[in-house]
């Protein structure tokens, strides 16, 4: 894929700038200091001004260019930069052939932390060539032996870019570290925010099956009495105002039970003043359907109130919203039909919860939903470690069982 004409070309930014700058500076003024010392010292230099010092004056600056490249070309700018000194030291720079080594270190570190070191290896293997042969060669003008000169020039390319290396990698491993913990931190952020979420998403799960089961159970009940309103209107005039009252007391209903839903939201200390929705509320609560001259029974097997202290809060929420769910389902699909509900408390590691209803005796009416209220019912059983039996009886009802397990008894 080639390169759009429109964007810019890589260029050196403005901190690889200032340290090739840097570079050349020291290392001109390096040049420049040996040349102005005593004779003993000037003895290994090449003369100020002469050819070869203005060569090495030019390599320097050289290799200040190519270092502006070294972050983009790192393995290119090695190798131009190491070659600055054999040709210092050809053209007869001798001692001064060691002022290219500053460049040669720069290059060296910034390859080192931007690059694997596996991927500088041909590179390097080719700077230790050439920064053995510029020292051998400067060595040689200073009178030494050959293969001393090639020996201590060896030594001294590996020893210094050995050096290098080592503080490059390490350096380089710090950042990979840091880096490596600031992406471990985002992850934990976003694995955190997706728990948030997750939680929100069930608090709104919970809230819409409340709600539900609120609404669902009073607003039968309402529809219910308000059928038997409209048929006792013109012949029972009594009945239609108690069939009024019923509708007024089941409307009540459903604005307390919303209020109790909407301040324990607000607040958790709220729920005081809430009705409390246990095993022994399931009473009363059949005691409210009945009143709206619905057929429903309850019977109590066992000590109820003795096992109410052996389950958790939590399922015997569940319990009773299972109970409401069930009478509401009842008189939606079966109207007309006798329901039971019985709290069977005998065995001594559950609560049996079942509630019956038998085939309607009026039309059902019709019904768009989408089976919200099973499975409310599943997800409560669920999440109390409860078991849920739903389906249809052999006289064509329809039978609700749930097993609440007692705190401290295998589910």
């Amino acid at each position: 894929m080639g390169t759009s004409p429109h964007l810019p070309a890589e260029r050196p930014g403005r901190p690889e700038i200032l340290v090739a700058a840097g570079c050349a500076v020291v290392a001109l003024a390096a040049l420049g200091l040996t040349g102005a010392a005593g004779p003993e010292v000037a003895s290994g230099l090449p003369r100020t001004g002469g050819a070869a010092w203005w060569v090495v004056v030019a390599v320097l600056l050289a290799q200040a260019v190519a270092l502006c490249w070294v972050r983009l070309r790192a393995r290119t700018v090695l190798v131009a930069v190491a070659a600055a000194g054999p040709v210092a030291a050809l053209a007869g720079a001798r001692d001064a052939t060691s002022t290219t080594t500053l460049a040669l270190v720069v290059a060296a570190y910034v390859a080192g932390t931007t690059r694997p070191l596996g991927t500088l290896v041909p590179s390097l293997a080719v700077v230790a060539v050439l920064v053995t042969a510029g020292g051998a060669v400067a060595a040689a003008d200073t009178g030494s032996e050959p293969l001393v000169a090639v020996g201590l020039a060896a030594v001294q390319a590996v020893g210094t870019l050995a050096l290098v290396l080592v503080v490059a990698t390490w350096v380089r491993a710090l950042r990979e570290g840091a880096r490596a913990r600031a992406d471990e931190r985002r992850a934990v952020d976003r694995e955190q925010r997706a728990l948030v979420q997750a939680a929100v998403d069930r608090e709104r799960t919970a809230m819409a099956r409340e709600l539900h089961d609120i609404a669902a159970h009073h607003l039968s009940g309402i529809a219910v009495v308000a059928a038997a309103l409209e048929r006792q209107v013109g012949s029972d005039p009594e009945g239609a105002r108690e069939a009024a009252r019923q509708v007024r007391r089941q409307s009540t209903s459903v604005l307390r039970d919303l209020r109790s839903l909407v301040g324990l939201l607000r607040d958790r200390d709220a729920a005081t003043g809430a009705r409390p929705e246990t095993l022994a509320g399931i009473a009363e609560l059949v005691a409210e359907v009945a009143a709206t001259g619905r057929t429903v029974t309850s019977t109590a097997l066992g000590d109820v109130e003795a096992a109410a202290a052996e389950v958790g809060p939590l399922a015997q929420l569940a319990a009773y919203r299972v109970v409401q769910e069930a009478l509401a389902n009842a008189a939606r699909h079966a109207p007309g039909s006798a329901c039971t509900v019985t709290l069977d408390a005998r065995a001594g590691d559950a609560v049996v919860v079942v509630v019956r209803n038998g085939r309607g005796t009026a039309p059902a009416e019709a019904t768009t939903g989408g089976g919200f209220g099973l499975v409310g019912m599943r997800e409560r059983a669920q999440l109390t470690g409860a078991d849920l039996e739903v389906g249809p009886t052999d006289d064509g009802g329809w039978q609700v069982r749930l097993v609440v397990p007692r705190e401290g008894s295998p589910t």
